[in-house]
């Protein structure tokens, strides 16, 4: 029973990787808004520094297809970015870095995005456009064809007659485009709208194509008026890959003072979310999440007991310039 897990993980995994790029999956998407959206960059007015480390689905335990082969690995992100606003620029600029590692494919990206900020109405809106550096490695060379899964030794990873699974690892780098709008009114709400994958850079190396990935954010803050110490915070996240794939997180923390925060969250047939967090002398932002999987790999089903997701964010208030009042003279001669 743990080889068919593993052979359905692994499998499943394969078929999301080769049809398009596997986009990561964050429960704090609430404070990660950068890597789903460039045009978020520079919207703090602080220099940001954010790091996201993500492992899914703890506990399954996959076991080889045959005696002394590998068996891939769960999913594990790895997310590094940097943003700042750039005042001559009239917006922001940002870096993001990503690593996936999931069954025998990872997945590096370097993104860099460019947002150029307006004001408008009560609130400001900035338009982006990012240029992702993607390298794919695949380890075509662990899997195994149809004629080499009797389980005798003799026959190693890559004897299988099949090209597709037979050879060396693989590798490729790939160039693509994202775009996004994003407009919030500082202190009360954002609203977040961007296209991941514009080009659908595509491998014939590797039978890999990216999928437009459309993503829609947006979140609220209210302010309890009996108690301003407290403050409820919703937020929403939903995307598609070619209007043929939907997935959605609704997630509802409740913040105090500034200091402490903690919340719930739901991923539509996927997982319960939990979360909890502190800030540090107001530059130093720290939180856990776990996921408690719901689906058939949850713990229900005698398989993963959940995922678990570390996130921190350092932020620096740049020092705004005073400027020196201007006194103009003006002789008035009265007759």
């Amino acid at each position: 029973m743990p080889k068919m897990t593993s052979f359905l993980v692994v499998f499943v995994l394969f078929l999301s990787t080769v049809q398009a790029q596997n986009e990561g999956q964050y429960t704090h998407f609430m404070f990660n808004r950068l890597s789903y959206n460039p045009a978020y960059a520079g919207s703090t007015g602080d220099i940001e520094f954010t790091a996201l480390y993500r492992n899914q689905w703890l506990g399954l335990t996959l076991q080889p297809s045959v005696p002394n082969g590998e068996a891939g690995s769960t999913p594990i992100d790895i997310l590094l970015s940097f943003d700042m606003p750039v005042r001559w620029l009239h917006g922001g600029i940002g870096l993001n870095f990503t690593s996936e590692k999931v069954g025998f494919h990872q997945n590096t990206t370097v993104a860099i995005d460019y947002a150029f900020r307006i004001f408008w109405g009560p609130g400001n809106l900035a338009a982006a456009i990012e240029a992702d550096l993607q390298n794919y490695q695949f380890k075509t060379g662990e899997l195994r064809g149809y004629d080499d899964m009797s389980g005798d030794p003799s026959n190693p990873a890559g004897s299988s007659s099949d090209p597709l699974v037979s050879g060396q690892d693989v590798s490729e780098f790939l160039v693509d485009l994202a775009t996004g709008l994003y407009y919030q009114i500082p202190g009360q709400l954002y609203a977040s709208l961007s296209v991941k994958n514009l080009l659908g850079a595509k491998s014939d190396k590797l039978s890999l194509q990216n999928v437009r990935t459309l993503y829609l954010m947006g979140g609220y803050e209210y302010t309890f008026p009996y108690n301003p110490s407290l403050k409820l915070k919703p937020s929403l996240l939903l995307k598609t890959a070619n209007f043929s794939v939907f997935q959605a997180d609704l997630a509802c923390l409740l913040d105090y003072e500034n200091i402490f925060w903690g919340g719930l969250g739901y991923r539509w047939g996927d997982a319960v979310t939990f979360m909890a967090g502190v800030n540090f002398l107001k530059i130093l932002q720290a939180g856990v999440a776990y996921d408690l999987t719901t689906s058939k790999l949850g713990f229900a089903h005698g398989r993963s007991v959940g995922s678990a997701e570390l996130y921190l964010n350092i932020h620096f208030q740049i020092p705004k310039k005073k400027r020196t009042p201007t006194v103009s003279g003006n002789t008035l001669y009265l007759r």
